[in-house]
Parts: structure tokens; sequence; C-alpha cells
């Protein structure tokens, strides 16, 4: 009797790992890797859409790589965000039965200037001509006694410089220190994701 059951169940078994066969190679798989900008490109959220309607989801790995499977035969576009990045679509995107649509690593997410801060400057001197190859350190004010070094810039040739900083209430200071100058320092306070502007002035010690 035993040895009936088992054979029952190894029957039924097969069958449904023959079912499940069949429905693989009814339905197909995206694959595909996502670039970023700046940061890593894990967590970018993957939405397979058809017209309007939202099919399935998927999430970038560490690597930036995904897998969407089990998508039914049709043309697809495929969406991709990730905070403080531009959205990025792409478009008829053909799925087949049984097979895997690969888009390889073509889509690059670029920063969103419009979720991010902007520190824009430029040095002059005290006659007003641009000053280039200076450096320009930033620092993030903690409190009176307190300022954190974060990053530093070298001015172009029209003595611009520019810092990309996330859109978090925070005060920063831009500091100018060259050889021969007195230091300069001015304090931008950051509200919101936008563009601040601050001009610091070259002067030569005395």
């Amino acid at each position: 009797m035993l040895i009936i059951r088992f054979s029952v169940c190894s029957c039924l078994l097969l069958a449904l790992s023959v079912v499940s066969l069949a429905q693989d190679k009814s339905t197909g798989s995206i694959k595909g890797k996502v670039r970023v900008e700046k940061g890593s490109p894990s967590g970018v959220a993957v939405t397979l859409l058809q017209g309007e309607r939202e099919i399935s989801h998927a999430t970038t790995d560490k690597k930036g790589d995904f897998t969407i499977s089990h998508v039914n035969p049709g043309t697809y576009s495929v969406r991709f965000r990730k905070a403080g990045l531009s959205v990025g679509t792409i478009d008829d995107v053909l799925v087949k039965a049984g097979q895997t649509r690969t888009l390889g690593d073509r889509l690059y997410l670029t920063i969103d200037e419009g979720s991010i801060v902007f520190i824009r400057g430029s040095v002059f001197t005290e006659e007003g001509r641009s000053v280039p190859g200076v450096r320009v350190d930033l620092s993030r004010v903690i409190d009176e006694n307190s300022i954190q070094k974060l990053d530093s810039r070298i001015t172009g040739e029209t003595g611009e410089f520019v810092f990309r900083l996330p859109p978090d209430v925070a005060k920063y200071r831009v500091t100018l220190k060259a050889d021969g100058t007195e230091p300069v320092a001015k304090d931008v306070a950051v509200e919101n994701a936008a563009v601040y502007r601050v001009a610091l002035t070259y002067k030569k010690k005395s």
C-alpha cells in the first residue's frame, strides 16, 4: 500500500512539474542594468507598464541589476525611479514567450537638479577680475564653535565653482584660501532644493 501511495504522489509531482514548465514557457522575462551619475545604483524602483497600467515591479541590486519574471507576451514600457535622480523610461520593450528580453546597461539616470541643492559662486579680485585656479572649501556649520569640512573645489577659468548637496535644512560655510591672501568666508543658509549663489573677494595681504 505504501508503495502504491508513493507512486501516485510521484506521478502527481511529475504532472505538476510539467504544468509548471509549460507555464514558464508561456511567459518571458526582462533583465537589465541601471547606471547612475552619482551614488549607488541599488534601490532603483523598476516598474513594468502596459499603457498606464502597472503590471509588475522590481528593485535593482547593489550592482544595478534587475530582473522581472513571468511577463506575458506583449509590448511594455519600463520606468525607473530613485530619489534624487531623474526618472528614466524605456518604451516599446517587446517580450516573447519563453525568452528573456535583455535591455543591457544603456539606461543611465542623471541627477535630478530639481531635487538637490546647488551652491554656485565665483571668486573676483577687488577690481572685479575673475580669479581662476584657487581653492574654495565647503564646510557644514554644526554650531557656533564647530564646523565639519565636506569638500573643496578649484575655481575654473572664469573663477566659478559649484557644490552639489542634499536638500536638507542646514548652514554651510564657503571659504576661500590662497597663498598671500586673507581668508574670506561666507555662510549660506539652505532651506530647500534650490540654487544658492555666493561671491568671494580675493584680497591680497597688505
